[in-house]
């Protein structure tokens, strides 16, 4: 058995967007390898948009997957039907509807700037993720956004001065500069001890794998 000691020095960065249905399948994944190795990590979230000029109204879910894919509304279907098969089997509650909507996600991750300022952002990101997907709420708006950051203990009224006047807007911008300027192009990325890239959700024994290549490298 490893020693859980040594992966205090591991830094796990997600690059992830709060509308990407495989990023909090991979996270969960990453839970389970975690819980696997008998490790522990607490990862660093990075901001990434999958979808920037969306427009404030958004697009229908169903709609935009087959025009950004060329998919049937077969596929469409099938796609989201295996997400919701797998988050049951992950313990995360995938509510797909007719009605679901794609929408822009900076404000969202202006928030997140915010919060990781406050050691808020791990416990708003994972709120997020629930509000946009179990609880089929719109993440671009500004009150949706500042009643969540009430339950992760910041407060609603600063949450809403900071997306009105956009003081973090350029944070996050240059935040997302870094990671695609370092070729990240899709979600999740994570980088495991600044060194480790696995894109995509691998599934808990690849990132077990992975964690106990850097629980070695660190000894």
């Amino acid at each position: 058995m490893p020693d859980n000691s040594m992966l205090a020095l591991v830094q796990i960065d997600i690059v992830s967007d709060v509308v990407c249905p495989w990023c909090i399948v991979g996270y969960l994944q990453l839970q389970q390898a975690l819980e696997q190795t008998g490790l522990t990590a607490t990862p660093r979230w990075h901001p990434f948009e999958l979808n920037p000029d969306m427009p404030p109204e958004g697009e229908n879910l169903r709609d935009h997957i087959m025009r950004k894919y060329g998919s049937t509304p077969e596929q469409s279907q099938a796609a989201r039907d295996n997400l919701t098969v797998l988050g049951a089997d992950l313990g995360f509650e995938f509510n797909f509807s007719d009605d679901s909507r794609m929408v822009n996600t900076f404000a969202a991750h202006q928030l997140l700037d915010l919060a990781e300022g406050q050691d808020r952002q791990h416990e708003l990101k994972l709120a997020l993720f629930k509000a946009y997907f179990t609880d089929g709420l719109d993440v671009s708006d500004h009150d949706i956004l500042a009643d969540l950051a009430t339950t992760v203990g910041l407060n609603a009224e600063g949450a809403r001065a900071v997306l009105t006047s956009r003081e973090h807007a350029a944070t996050t911008r240059e935040k997302q500069q870094f990671w695609t300027s370092r070729g990240i192009q899709g979600v999740p990325a994570m980088v495991f001890a600044g060194k480790y890239l696995v894109t995509g959700a691998q599934g808990a024994e690849n990132y077990a794998n992975v964690l106990q290549r850097c629980v070695q490298d660190a000894a």
